[in-house]
């Protein structure tokens, strides 16, 4: 191994680092949109988070995505979301994929964005429960954790993302993947809230 692989970061921090700034604009729109101010403003919520799993959960069906996180089938909040809405009684919106034309290595960097939204999923939950009265079971569903617990899960797919599998080559790529979920995540936020 040559000193130059050697003196890489690893994926996880590049991506933590690299899209830090995102990652604190989208903290900002939560707060701007103010989702759990009243059960009309959260459903805008999960209708954003509904069609960003869509197209999140749209690169499943890759066999490269497939073969890079061995467990996509744990994975995922789509239907969590769609079925979050209808006991909100709100229609589920409908549009293109966004991630039509998305494929490896950038997939992994809508995965990327997905998965870590399900850590800070945990302090929302408790915000759903508390102001909204929802819960895992009405209304909160996308929110929840998963059956193995949120870490377990998350260090996981950190361990894919470090894999010796995933090139330094394929480096960029992911962390611009990365980008371009978190700006769809945040129009979507944007458009919902009505922000901009």
């Amino acid at each position: 191994m040559t000193t130059d692989l050697l003196q890489r970061p690893a994926l996880s921090l590049r991506l933590k680092q690299e899209t830090a700034d995102q990652h604190e604009r989208m903290h900002q729109l939560m707060a701007q949109g103010d989702p759990f101010s009243s059960r009309t403003s959260y459903g805008r919520f999960v209708a954003a988070q509904y069609l960003f799993q869509r197209d999140v959960e749209h690169l499943f069906h890759d066999p490269a995505v497939q073969a890079a996180v061995a467990d996509l089938h744990v994975r995922g909040r789509q239907e969590a979301s769609l079925a979050d809405l209808a006991d909100l009684g709100v229609e589920a919106p409908q549009e293109a994929i966004a991630s039509a034309r998305v494929a490896m290595p950038a997939a992994l960097g809508w995965l990327y964005v997905s998965e870590g939204s399900t850590l800070g999923a945990a302090f929302l939950f408790k915000d759903a429960q508390a102001k909204l009265g929802l819960s895992a079971e009405f209304g909160a569903r996308n929110l929840a954790a998963y059956p193995e617990g949120r870490a377990v899960v998350w260090r996981r797919f950190v361990g894919s993302l470090d894999h010796e599998q995933i090139t330094p080559d394929d480096h960029d790529a992911i962390i611009a993947g990365a980008n371009a979920a978190y700006d769809r995540f945040g129009a979507l936020l944007t458009r919902f809230f009505q922000l901009g």
